[in-house]
């Protein structure tokens, strides 16, 4: 028999050759990548108020779909590589812009709760960093089938398809507001918010049918006489404490506008510049019998930006042994306190740092410790979007009493 005789019937093993056979998986990354970058280019246009935010989404985009164009051609371990670097960067972008915002990129510097268009990209871009880790360490000598690819290619397509089709559909309508900050639009009023107050264009019908237009909003600003009105459940007291608090506290904490002189002074940060917010606390100002005193302040708030420290707002804390249940009413539903109870700290007794960030009540692991979860409250000298007593968005705004809803005041929030 023959050579050609004895190879009839006998159908030789498909070896892979470097690049061709074992695309079937960087392929499928490469198919995810260009969803994710299509509802990435989709968004670009809903963050065109902001220059920095359309920078970062058209890099996205470009990486995605650039990387998932050639992907789809060579299939090196090269590839796949830049495939796992590229995409995980943009989950980890996505993570800090859901937890606390991506201070440096305005437009995107506060948190927001994960949406759908931008939950589908996420989850794109995972399954291109797991097909690309599939390929990066896939054994140089295992064969694929030509006979398999077309299956495989299709049902990811599909899949692909059928993530980011309705994720580009939602694009458009992607907005910016975190869950808590979120209203929907027949919603009964939140606390610290009038619904007849905050600036909308809804008219109110009463028993007799008469109609009531909206009362205007007043929105903080600092350099002007501070007028809180206009918030329902606000008693005249509640108001002037609220007024006269605030008032003070702007022309006061700008005596530490100069980080060196609230050193000086014996403020310490906390270690906390990278969320874009850095606390400095005077830890002996805490137990010292001065309540809500704008002269001495247990805590300042910078805000972070490109390195720069700008002062924006006083953190009231209470003594130790103070709780939720026990604060003083500053202004009603003006105001809201939040404590801490997630922070483990350097047991440094002077100027401690935090640490790590821990579940609610859990214990921190020695040699960190965790300080007494006193009340604190925020007092803005500058504009902020939920009102000059705000708490920060993401882990910065703490926990509330429970059965309460986070505070956002709209009425006087800035545009």
């Amino acid at each position: 028999m023959s050579a050609g005789a004895a190879n009839l019937g006998h159908r030789p093993s498909i070896r892979s050759r470097p690049g061709e056979l074992r695309a079937g998986r960087l392929s499928v990354a490469a198919l995810a990548s260009l969803g994710a970058g299509a509802v990435h280019a989709a968004a670009i246009g809903v963050h065109s108020e902001h220059t920095a935010a359309v920078v970062a989404f058209t890099a996205v985009a470009v990486f995605q779909l650039g990387w998932g164009a050639v992907a789809l051609t060579i299939s090196t371990r090269r590839v796949a590589l830049v495939g796992v670097v590229g995409n995980g960067a943009t989950i980890a972008g996505w993570v800090m812009a859901k937890s606390i915002g991506i201070w440096f990129v305005a437009g995107l510097d506060e948190a927001e709760g994960v949406q759908l268009a931008d939950g589908l990209a996420a989850v794109l871009a995972l399954l291109a960093v797991a097909g690309s880790l599939a390929r990066l360490f896939e054994s140089p000598r295992r064969p694929v089938g030509r006979e398999t690819r077309p299956a495989v290619l299709a049902g990811a397509a599909v899949i692909v398809a059928a993530l980011a089709v309705p994720a580009m559909a939602s694009a458009g309508s992607h907005e910016h507001a975190s869950p808590e900050h979120a209203r929907p639009e027949h919603a009964g009023p939140e606390r610290g918010h009038d619904s007849a107050a905050a600036g909308s264009t809804h008219e109110h019908a009463g028993q007799s049918g008469a109609v009531e237009q909206a009362v205007p909003p007043k929105p903080y600003d600092p350099t002007k006489p501070i007028d809180l009105g206009g918030v329902e459940g606000v008693t005249p007291e509640q108001q002037a404490r609220a007024e006269s608090l605030l008032t003070m506290t702007i022309a006061r904490l700008p005596r530490y506008t100069d980080t060196a002189t609230a050193e000086a002074d014996g403020f310490h940060s906390v270690g906390d510049a990278s969320t874009g917010d850095e606390h400095y606390v005077n830890w002996s100002y805490v137990n010292d019998g001065r309540i809500l005193d704008p002269d001495y302040p247990e805590s300042l708030v910078y805000q972070v930006r490109g390195g720069v420290k700008t002062l924006v707002a006083a953190m009231f804390m209470l003594p130790d042994g103070s709780t939720l249940d026990t604060v003083p009413d500053v202004g009603g539903p003006l105001t809201q306190w939040h404590i801490h109870d997630d922070i483990c700290f350097t047991a440094d007794p002077v100027a401690p740092r935090i640490a790590g960030i821990i579940g609610v009540g859990s214990a921190c692991r020695p040699p960190t410790v965790k300080k007494a979860a006193m009340p604190m409250l925020h007092v803005w000298i500058v504009p902020h979007r939920c009102g000059p007593f705000a708490a920060l968005d993401g882990i910065g705004g703490g926990q509330i009493k429970a059965g309460e809803q986070r505070l956002c005041d709209h009425v006087h929030g800035a545009a």
